[in-house]
């Protein structure tokens, strides 16, 4: 093993976590007849089990909440709130304090910081709370930049930062639709058409007793002044997906074909022109994780698969992969190793393993791509959580 040396660990601790409701524990119920092998094993399992509710323990809804436990989806229109915390994990004092909270959206970036005041010190033990609140009005991956920068008893100024990103490649778009006239209408079709490099499912039917119904109602009428909202998600398709340069910047996701009927059977139909978004940016290299396990064993090694994509479409790169060990995450393998060029708008795949020394729901972090031709080193910290238990707990469930 021939890994880098841990980095140098600071002396506050920066959490965030999403404001959000909670929701209601499920579980699968498992059950069978009392003449069945189990008999009663499975039923007398589930009215045991402290999530269940008792005397409903076939009910999937059970009575406990759960929070969540990553940053999720957030729908548009929605208000993003997190509460973020920083904690003197020291036994000395620290001093001039700064917490900067940027929201970057595809178009721009946005200061969401309370305040920009420094706080004069924090002692052991202590923490500076802040929540922040914004009203999403973009589609698109939005990225939460956490800085902190504070000087030691020594008089050495440190800084670092963590980045939380929500919301994928896929595309969600609500079209609203408004009678204006002063009669009802009959919607016949309301559809979009994507673009060739896009995959389209509409999320306006409801599947019941396996059959496909509209959430609007059998009856598709359309009272004068009313207003509907259809949404569709679009996922882009696997050969665009693979090449970087080519869904991004501004792309093209298709147009809506919107066909009705007057009360008199007098036929309408509105074609849009080609719909346009903003691609995210994900800067000059990509890195996004595969492959990895929900649940690993305690010290025990485990293969995740990363995927690296050139993001420009001109300059070539020639990299070089530096694993970094955490305190809970150390990486097996050779740390610098050379990884060979990768042309513009290109892709590798690349297998790792690692392994956890701390229990609980940890995060993968310290990797560095070096382009050895710019000098240029890109760093990539909480890339995905893997849950970790002792080998014990995970033969016994």
């Amino acid at each position: 093993m021939d890994v880098n040396q841990p980095k140098q660990e600071h002396l506050l601790a920066l959490k965030v976590m999403r404001l959000t409701k909670p929701t209601l524990f499920t579980n699968i119920p498992v059950t069978c007849e009392e003449r069945d092998l189990p008999g009663n094993l499975f039923n007398q399992l589930m009215k045991d089990d402290p999530s269940t509710v008792k005397g409903a323990e076939a009910l999937m809804l059970g009575e406990m909440l759960t929070l969540p436990q990553n940053f999720g989806n957030i729908f548009l229109g929605e208000t993003f709130s997190s509460y973020i915390s920083v904690h003197n994990d020291s036994n000395q004092v620290v001093k001039d304090i700064l917490v900067k909270a940027d929201l970057q959206t595809s178009s721009q970036r946005l200061n969401l910081s309370a305040s920009t005041a420094a706080v004069a010190e924090l002692k052991p033990d202590c923490c500076i709370d802040d929540v922040i609140h914004h009203e999403v009005k973009e589609i698109g991956t939005h990225i939460l930049v956490c800085a902190v920068s504070y000087t030691t008893q020594a008089g050495e100024k440190m800084y670092f930062r963590k980045f939380f990103k929500f919301q994928t490649d896929e595309v969600f778009l609500e079209a609203q639709i408004q009678n204006i006239t002063t009669s009802p209408m009959f919607m016949e079709k309301v559809s979009l058409e994507p673009s060739i490099m896009y995959n389209v499912a509409e999320l306006n039917t409801v599947d019941s007793a396996g059959e496909s119904e509209s959430t609007f109602g059998s009856r598709t009428y359309l009272q004068p002044m009313d207003t509907r909202q259809y949404l569709y998600c679009l996922k882009p398709k696997q050969e665009f997906a693979e090449k970087a340069g080519v869904i991004k910047g501004v792309t093209v996701i298709g147009k809506l074909d919107i066909v009705w009927k007057t009360n008199l059977g007098e036929r309408g139909r509105l074609q849009t022109s080609q719909l346009q978004r903003m691609a995210p940016g994900y800067g000059d290299v990509r890195l996004s994780l595969e492959t990895i396990p929900d649940t690993v064993n305690l010290e025990e090694p485990f293969d995740i698969t990363c995927k690296i994509t050139n993001c420009s479409s001109e300059r070539t790169m020639d990299l070089v992969l530096e694993m970094c060990n955490t305190n809970s995450i150390h990486w097996c393998g050779v740390s610098g190793r050379q990884l060979g060029k990768l042309h513009p708008s290109s892709s590798l795949r690349l297998a790792l393993t690692l392994l956890s020394s701390v229990q609980g729901l940890q995060s993968v972090s310290g990797l560095r791509l070096t382009d050895t031709f710019l000098k240029r080193t890109y760093e990539y910290d909480d890339i995905a959580q893997v849950c970790v238990v002792s080998s014990k707990v995970k033969q016994e469930s």
